[in-house]
């Protein structure tokens, strides 16, 4: 899952975009408004981080000029914490809304809760065919047996994307656009390798792939 975070403080931008790079996001980064706006209408990203208090366009700014064309799920994360700030972020198309500081534990629940609705999800647990099980709290896929099945990170992004999209044909260029970041080689063969890896691990029926369209995960 491919993340934007939005922030001005270069200390917390960089402690934030490590934490959820550790976290196996994919994650892009903007020091103020305009540059963050730009993002957000050229990339595809699963969540954005956005901050209130931003030099060139402030945090309402980007957002007023987001909605509604662009539905990316959007946290605000703001040392402002007045209900009718609050209520002022929601009622202008945020779908979260997050006071610093902020327990990190909490911020990535809610990441996850996002991206979740998002895809029409409600539940963390997503069942697969051939009894696999992929939790999307716990980031962990069993078997049929329940045992763990370890996978990379890069490999358990793309089967949660997947996963999040079921009965979808997932092209090519949408699963780089939303599994590697801006620094990436997205001309590379990896995502080739990791399917192939993910058929080797979870059978090899369970991601299939449509010629010239994409991949795709069956009802």
């Amino acid at each position: 899952m491919r993340l934007l975070i939005v922030e001005d403080d270069p200390a917390l931008q960089r402690s934030l975009a490590a934490t959820l790079r550790e976290e196996n996001y994919a994650v892009d980064t903007a020091p103020d408004g305009e540059e963050g706006l730009y993002k957000a209408r050229e990339n595809a990203y699963d969540a954005i981080l956005l901050d209130i208090m931003l030099p060139r366009l402030d945090g309402w700014q980007v957002l007023e000029s987001l909605r509604p064309g662009i539905t990316t799920p959007v946290l605000m994360l703001t040392a402002r914490d007045a209900v009718p700030d609050r209520i002022r972020g929601l009622d202008h198309g945020a779908d979260d809304y997050l006071t610093k500081p902020f327990d990190i534990d909490e911020l990535l629940a809610r990441i996850r809760a996002l991206i979740r609705r998002s895809a029409g999800k409600t539940h963390p647990a997503i069942t697969l065919p051939g009894g696999i099980t992929l939790d999307t709290a716990a980031r962990r896929v069993t078997g049929v047996n329940g045992r763990e099945i370890p996978l990379t990170a890069r490999e358990y992004s793309l089967l949660e994307y997947l996963a999040l999209h079921r009965g979808e044909v997932v092209s090519r260029a949408t699963l780089y656009e939303h599994l590697f970041d801006e620094d990436d080689d997205t001309f590379s063969n990896l995502l080739d390798v990791h399917v192939s890896n993910l058929r080797k691990k979870l059978g090899p029926d369970l991601i299939q792939t449509r010629r010239g369209h994409g991949y795709s995960i069956e009802k």
